[in-house]
């Protein structure tokens, strides 16, 4: 006779979870284009029930991932924040490396960063240890930070004189990622890093030391001028200093669904990188703009908001492509 047990069978919990969530989402009545706003409160709705509670994929290893674009004002530092912590909330340990002298991603995730701080600039210019600058960030488990001081803004100079000047950012994040092995702590699944608008050593730094670049286009009528030349450089990167380099994800930022401009933009983006750009749009939101002033993220500002949404679909898409990886035309 076979006693009874009540041991669950393995992934039953997990699909038992997912039909609640299909039932929840089944239950929103459906809107049309008529009635824009009933339309995205509910869609926001449905993605929120999808979202609740989700563990993204770990990768296999540590994805570096450079957050570039030479045009300023498309929202990289907006991603580089909130894509770290949707990651982090969603099970994985994530660490953003600010490494533009404004220090706007360390005023996000509320570590201290006032001048003196131990900062990136110590670890680029005085070959101080990654380790020894790292901060928890505010609010968020599993998220730290290395902070830019502006102190950074002179690094650019600094950096032409010294030894293998394009290595330095890569060869601290290798020693870095040694580090926690050794120590114990657990493996990091992603290093976000945060550039400044410019092609410098600080970019260059940056990436040489990824091995993925993440393009925010801005869905307004500029957003694909200097993009051709970013690829160049990206391409120059490649071959002369990081073989492994290249564009893995663009991500739309600013998208406002009410204009034929943002739509046009973005079928060109998506017909010129298909396996590129996510499927997820981030809208324009001013709790995103707003969440920095209070030392945070809009994650934590404000979760249910449809910024926050948004960069947690992204997030959830970017840590799906890493176990399941679409197949990409070569930018």
């Amino acid at each position: 006779m076979v006693e009874p047990t009540d041991e669950v069978p393995r992934g039953t919990s997990e699909s038992a979870d997912d039909a609640r969530r299909a039932a929840l989402i089944q239950s929103i009545p459906a809107v049309d284009e008529s009635t824009p706003l009933a339309a995205q409160i509910a869609a926001d709705a449905r993605l929120r029930i999808d979202l609740a509670g989700r563990r993204f994929p770990r990768p296999p290893r540590t994805r570096v991932l450079t957050i570039a674009n030479q045009k300023g004002g498309v929202g990289k530092t907006s991603t580089a924040v909130n894509v770290a912590a949707a990651l982090a909330q969603a099970g994985l340990h994530v660490l953003v490396i600010d490494n533009d002298p404004q220090g706007n991603a360390s005023t996000a995730l509320g570590v201290t960063h006032h001048s003196g701080t131990p900062s990136i600039y110590e670890v680029l210019v005085d070959d101080h240890d990654l380790a020894s600058v790292v901060q928890e960030a505010d609010g968020v488990p599993r998220l730290w930070c290395a902070p830019a001081t502006i102190d950074l803004s002179g690094a650019e100079i600094e950096l032409v004189s010294l030894v293998a000047r394009e290595n330095r950012l890569r060869n601290a994040v290798d020693a870095y990622l040694d580090h926690r092995a050794r120590v114990g702590d657990e493996r990091l699944d992603y290093v976000i890093i945060d550039c400044p608008p410019s092609l410098g050593l600080l970019t260059v730094n940056a990436f040489v030391a990824a091995r993925e670049v993440l393009i925010p286009i801005q869905c307004e009528y500029y957003a694909l001028e200097g993009l051709s030349q970013l690829l160049k450089n990206v391409q120059l990167i490649k071959s002369h200093l990081n073989p492994d380099l290249h564009v893995s994800t663009i991500l739309l930022t600013m998208y406002d669904s009410r204009t034929n401009l943002a739509h046009q933009v973005a079928d060109e983006v998506r017909q010129h990188f298909p396996g590129q750009t996510l499927r997820t749009t981030i809208p324009r939101s001013v709790r995103i703009s707003e969440a920095p002033s209070y030392g945070q993220t809009v994650m934590t500002y404000d979760p249910g908001s449809s910024g926050a949404l948004a960069y947690l679909a992204a997030a959830r898409e970017l840590a799906e492509r890493a176990v399941a990886p679409v197949e990409m035309k070569e930018a």
